[in-house]
């Protein structure tokens, strides 16, 4: 996410580690809650907290169109999804009589089975009565559901399946709805019916073996194995089908098919940490380096000299991964020096023609306090960017804001640079004024478009999200 506001100073606050720091504006706040967090705890701050803030931040009436815009930027573009559906059930229950809810309710369903995740959300904060815009947006967009996606995402065995939903919200009748109403409509398709109906044709396991085997190959020679579905079953297909494996890393592989998955860069690094744990062919691993620097190929050249800073200290620990690819990447496709920062800061020097993987596998994460002025402390010379990778949670070096330093340091070196401040946890506080700084935050590939974007113009993550359409 990106914001850069000229006309104030901002406003002082306290971080969640005790440190100054500047509260962002509700929507920069918003902005960066939806695209950083999982709906999961982190160091400072648990999912329970995130959907608290959320709601406190959309009491707000004046931010409700924005917010619905920004659920739809971040489940379209950037991929995320349960946040998305925990900011669409909120704004279900505080947005009344507005004429745009319903068509926002149907653009944020990207998948069939983000209308029952809202559904389920909000009946299990909410209750009873749904309000008639989110019945009729969901009801639209699940009128628009095929056959196949509906089979696939009936959600059996959730606590609101498909055939809930529709029960819930009356989309508009169709064949395929009758088929699901009146249980009619099979899953034969789906490449988890095919393994699913392998495994129960089955006599003994041996046969289990050769069926689910077949089962794979099929798949995968018909091409309909979703990606993030094979990225999931690199395992599976590696133990149950390892005469299809270069057929599945042949489509792992495939350049269109990443860029249209909207699996974000992360999950191959995931994907690498878990299979490498594992007795995995060497050619998966490779595969899925491979396949990670191409989720990144896309990203912009900077012009000029930037400084990437790197922050290792304590809190960092639950996103460590995350803060390691991205500072990789950016290490990788750009004229960059690399930093890390905790209690002080240090240049590190890698080797910029290893892949991504390796370069985010030589970072260390060692702990400590997060000192913000290091930075500018031991900045060696002029930079035309800075970028921060860091979750803002500021507490050694007096308390203080690094402003005063990054003045100095601009002074020292007759410098004036750029400085992305990138959030990388979503927590609400920066540690410079927004008009010296880019916010940014995300985990996207696109963000780097962002990066390229807001050198020119100033506002123009926000003017992304403002063009969306309701």
């Amino acid at each position: 996410m990106s914001r850069f506001n000229t006309a104030s100073v901002g406003t002082k606050t306290v971080n969640l580690a005790g440190g100054e720091a500047f509260k962002e504006t509700p929507k920069l706040e918003l902005a960066s809650i939806l695209l950083t967090s999982f709906a999961k705890d982190q160091h400072y701050r648990t999912g329970d907290d995130t959907f608290a803030r959320i709601r406190a931040l959309v009491s707000d009436k004046s931010i409700h169109k924005f917010a619905a815009k920004a659920a739809i930027y971040a489940r379209t573009k950037f991929g995320m999804r349960s946040i998305t559906h925990v900011l669409a059930a909120e704004l279900a229950k505080v947005c009344k009589g507005e004429k745009w809810t319903k068509h926002f309710y149907a653009a944020v369903v990207h998948r069939p089975d983000d209308a029952t995740e809202i559904l389920s959300y909000y009946m299990a904060n909410f209750k009873k009565p749904i309000p008639n815009s989110l019945k009729k947006g969901l009801g639209m967009a699940i009128s628009k559901v095929n056959a196949y996606s509906l089979a696939k995402y009936r959600g059996e065995g959730k606590s609101i399946k498909m055939i809930d939903a529709v029960n819930l919200v009356h989309p508009k009748a169709n064949e395929h709805l009758t088929q699901l109403v009146k249980g009619e409509l099979k899953s034969t398709e789906t490449w988890e019916s095919k393994l699913s109906k392998a495994g129960q044709d089955a006599g003994s396991d041996d046969e289990k073996e050769v069926l689910k085997k077949g089962a794979w190959e099929e798949l995968l020679k018909e091409k309909k194995l979703g990606y993030f579905a094979l990225l999931r079953n690199l395992w599976n297909i590696h133990e149950q089908a390892k005469d299809s494996l270069p057929l599945a890393l042949e489509q792992l592989l495939n350049k269109e098919a990443i860029k249209k998955s909207l699996v974000l860069p992360f999950r191959f690094k995931t994907a690498i940490d878990e299979l490498g744990t594992r007795n995995v062919d060497k050619r998966v691993i490779v595969a899925l380096s491979k396949a990670l620097d191409i989720s990144v190929d896309n990203v912009p050249h900077l012009e000029g000299k930037t400084l990437v800073a790197l922050d290792v200290s304590g809190s960092m620990s639950s996103i460590h991964g995350i803060a390691s690819l991205f500072a990789a990447v950016l290490f990788k496709s750009n004229d960059c020096e690399m930093m890390t920062f905790e209690g002080d800061a240090k240049y590190l020097t890698p080797n910029a023609a290893d892949s991504v993987t390796s370069i985010a596998a030589s970072l260390k994460f060692d702990g400590g306090s997060t000192n913000f002025h290091s930075i500018f402390q031991r900045a060696k010379k002029k930079y035309d960017r800075i970028v921060i990778l860091s979750d803002m949670q500021a507490w050694d070096g007096g308390y203080q804001s690094p402003a005063n330093y990054f003045v100095k340091y601009k002074t020292a070196f007759s410098a004036n640079p750029f400085v992305y401040s990138w959030d990388l946890a979503g927590y609400g506080t920066m540690q410079f004024p927004e008009r010296n700084v880019f916010a940014l935050a995300g985990f996207s590939e696109k963000v780097f478009d962002v990066m390229a974007m807001v050198e020119i113009d100033k506002n123009a993550m926000i003017n992304e999200i403002e063009k969306v359409e309701l």
